[in-house]
């Protein structure tokens, strides 16, 4: 059922910033279309900034498809719309790596920096902002009974994710785990009751359509840079590992914390601006979407990828340097759900997660220790919201509404 119409004000400004979001993918678009051959430090910046205006324009969709949708649904939509420059540059590594073994690692890298980037930088930044515009006299968020749903389905797979290290490889039965898990999630937030959308930005022009022509219009926003991303995500990879190798970088690092800024950029302006009106609840919650769902569809389907590129059915094998890093990740997720559970994210869990995020990112000899400092707060916060879980758990499983029944 569509959501009732409501004009919004729309400025030249709008259609401005829409037409040079779609300029930019158009030489990366251009280049890769014709398989036209540039160095790679341009290679990396021009494709860079085509996957860059493709993730805006997917979001936008995603944001559109709001105004028909529930909230918790659209959001994950949006979610997972807004990150799949993330996997198309992770599967790039991924399909590389069932012929060459030494782009495995990259896969790994480029899906946990994305994940880290989420929690460590994201949440802190709405956090952050959202302070700013109370003018200080808010410090804490308060998030909304149904962000449990996105809290208790993000906990399962964190919980399952330290399983695949301690396994040391990904096989196609975490594909069929990890994929089930997000269609539960899916299905649970389209249960969830619809409320009025937050329309900003060029989505403000979908809005004011006549129903046929926004929908045809946001498939557009979806088939285009869908198109964009499909011809870029390769060279833009390889641009990057060869710029790195030019420039005597750590390549694992480059792809780690370089390529994701690329493509998760989207998500932290749409957050950063939902968080500036005040919605840092909204603002949270995309980003809580999309740590789901690269915790499950995205590593689920790294497996089988690999087997696909591969024709063979076979485990993606993981070292001790992909083992450890997925640890690292799973221990601040871990952490991430303990400070969220109670529905409050507050200005000490903000620098908490920021403090550590920032250590491991510039001091590499650390990253065990920041681990182990992620667990043992995960328990101390799991400990003192021990309270808040089992509720968690009930409106994630919908278990209210199977009881009153």
């Amino acid at each position: 059922m569509a959501h009732p119409r409501e004009r919004y004000q729309v400025s030249f400004s709008l259609y401005l910033f829409l037409f040079g979001v779609v300029l930019v993918t158009l030489p990366g678009f251009c280049l890769g279309v014709l398989s036209i051959h540039v160095g790679p430090v341009v290679g990396a910046l021009v494709f860079g900034l085509a996957i860059f205006g493709a993730a805006f324009l997917l979001s936008w969709g995603a944001e559109a498809a709001q105004i028909d949708v529930s909230e918790s649904l659209a959001v994950a939509l949006l979610a997972l719309i807004a990150v799949l420059p993330e996997y198309a540059v992770d599967f790039v590594f991924t399909w590389k790596s069932a012929h060459d073994p030494s782009q495995a690692h990259y896969a790994i890298a480029n899906m946990t920096g994305s994940n880290r980037l989420l929690v460590g930088l994201g949440w802190p930044l709405v956090l952050l902002l959202y302070i700013l515009t109370k003018n200080r006299k808010e410090s804490v968020i308060i998030l909304a009974e149904t962000h449990r749903v996105e809290i208790f389905y993000l906990a399962v797979a964190t919980l399952y994710s330290f399983i695949i290290p301690l396994k040391g490889s990904l096989t196609l039965i975490d594909t069929a785990i990890l994929v089930t898990l997000f269609a539960l999630y899916a299905r649970r937030a389209a249960q969830m009751e619809k409320v009025e959308p937050a329309v900003i930005g060029p989505v403000r022009i979908l809005a004011n359509m006549s129903a046929g022509w926004r929908r045809l219009t946001t498939i557009l926003l979806f088939l285009f840079p869908g198109s964009v991303i499909f011809f870029v995500a390769e060279p833009f990879a390889m641009s990057l590992l060869v710029t790195a190798r030019s420039l005597g970088l750590n390549e694992f690092y480059v792809v780690q914390w370089l390529a994701p800024l690329a493509s998760e950029s989207p998500e932290f302006i749409v957050a950063a601006t939902w968080a500036l009106r005040g919605w840092a609840g909204s603002a949270l919650k995309v980003l809580i979407s999309s740590k789901i769902n690269q915790w499950t569809l995205l590593v689920g389907s790294i497996p089988l990828v690999f087997a696909i590129s591969g024709q063979a059915i076979r485990p993606f094998g993981l070292d001790d340097l992909q083992n450890h890093e997925l640890i690292l990740t799973a221990a601040q997720s871990l952490f991430a759900v303990a400070v969220l559970v109670n529905l409050r994210f507050s200005r000490t869990n903000g620098l908490f997660l920021a403090t550590l995020f920032l250590l491991q990112l510039f001091i590499a000899g650390i990253r065990l220790e920041v681990t182990v400092a992620y667990l043992l707060l995960a328990i101390y916060y799991h400990i003192k919201h021990r309270a808040s879980l089992l509720p968690a758990a009930r409106l994630g499983l919908d278990l209210r509404r199977k009881s009153s029944g």
